[in-house]
């Protein structure tokens, strides 16, 4: 079912938490809301189910305007990131929970039941108490019980920030692999964007109760609209140089080293201050434009090192290489390079050039 959020708005008292937001989430696609701590990330969920009203504007399931239809009658599936299961009910019990409610027969509850822990794994695991389960174990029951009512769209909000990094990894698969088999529109909230690029159809990154930008993951590392979400996205992160452009050359390094402006930066700008984006994979030995350091820190990171470089004016580059290619802290002149067709350009006020 596809989803449609406009003009929303909510706030706590005076604080506007979001301010006059929309989006639209396609029907079958699995949307990343990606942002900091307090961006407004899971009152726009805790919204869309009902939990929270908005202040202003209209949300829609299809056609069907929901605004003002209370959470029980919404028909949406929640996982929150404790899993909110009941500790003195089995498993089974947990998952059959939402059909009791609506007074399914035992013999309809018990056949769904059985077909959705299937679906999750967990079809050996009915009859255990939440206290008997793993981290991993528990996120499948609450997934189970939040699909079990055949529900327009699922929402969940962190899913994986109570579990170890193995679990992390299998749980995101899995519940992609659950997502693609039953088709439905899901939401998930996350602050982790190795998560958000690894799941998602699309991701919506937001700040300050706003949404930056709407796009697929590769589109949005690739194509950032601005330095926030440019920063936001990249592990190792992006790195930021100043810069001048004068006469269709951009300069760095306190004007030390100069080059041609790629066409589509000269076209828009003579004369300003600029900021250089650079990626730790596009700062490299054989890239053209070099730019003389210092090797400051090394990095292990199991295949792959990771290089901080200070620079002659004391700004920081990093370089992300192959093992094969590692360099000792003692062999410390650098002098890699910068592509700039690989450069991100931004303005002074941050924004994408």
């Amino acid at each position: 079912m596809e989803i449609t959020i406009e003009n929303f708005t909510k706030r706590f008292g005076d604080l506007t938490v979001i301010d006059k937001m929309n989006l639209k989430i396609l029907e079958g696609e699995m949307l990343a809301l990606l942002g900091p701590s307090g961006c407004g990330k899971s009152t726009t969920l805790f919204t869309i189910c009902g939990i929270l009203r908005a202040d202003f504007g209209r949300i829609f399931f299809g056609n069907t305007d929901v605004s003002d239809i209370p959470a029980q009658m919404r028909n949406v599936g929640v996982v929150f990131q404790s899993y909110a299961l009941y500790p003195h009910m089995s498993v089974f019990e947990n998952i059959a929970f939402p059909l009791k409610v609506k007074k399914e027969s035992k013999h309809i509850i018990q056949q769904k039941v059985r077909d959705i822990a299937e679906l999750v794994h967990i079809e050996k695991l009915l009859d255990r108490r939440p206290e008997q389960l793993s981290g991993g174990q528990q996120q499948r029951v609450a997934l189970a019980r939040a699909l079990i009512r055949k529900p327009n769209i699922l929402l969940l909000d962190e899913p994986l920030a109570n579990l170890d990094a193995k679990l992390r990894l299998e749980m995101r698969s899995e519940i992609r692999r659950i997502q693609l088999e039953t088709g439905i529109s899901a939401v998930l909230v996350t602050h982790d964007q190795v998560e958000a690029m690894s799941m998602y159809d699309r991701i919506a990154i937001m700040n300050e109760g706003k949404i930056l930008q709407v796009t697929t993951p590769s589109e949005m590392y690739e194509n950032p609209t601005n330095d926030f979400v440019a920063s936001f996205l990249g592990n190792p992160p992006i790195v930021f140089v100043d810069a001048e452009i004068n006469n269709k050359m951009v300069s760095i390094v306190n004007g030390s080293i100069k080059f041609d402006a790629p066409e589509k930066l000269s076209n828009k700008i003579n004369s300003s201050k600029i900021r250089l984006g650079i990626r730790p994979e596009n700062f490299q030995p054989n890239n053209p434009i070099k730019l003389p350091g210092t090797l400051a820190f090394v990095e292990t990171q199991g295949r792959e090192y990771l290089y901080d470089v200070k620079l002659d004016d004391g700004s920081i580059l990093r370089s992300i290489q192959s093992s094969a290619s590692k360099k000792s802290e003692q062999d410390n002149q650098i002098n890699w390079g910068i592509n700039p067709d690989t450069i991100l350009y931004f303005d002074s006020d941050g924004n994408r050039i």
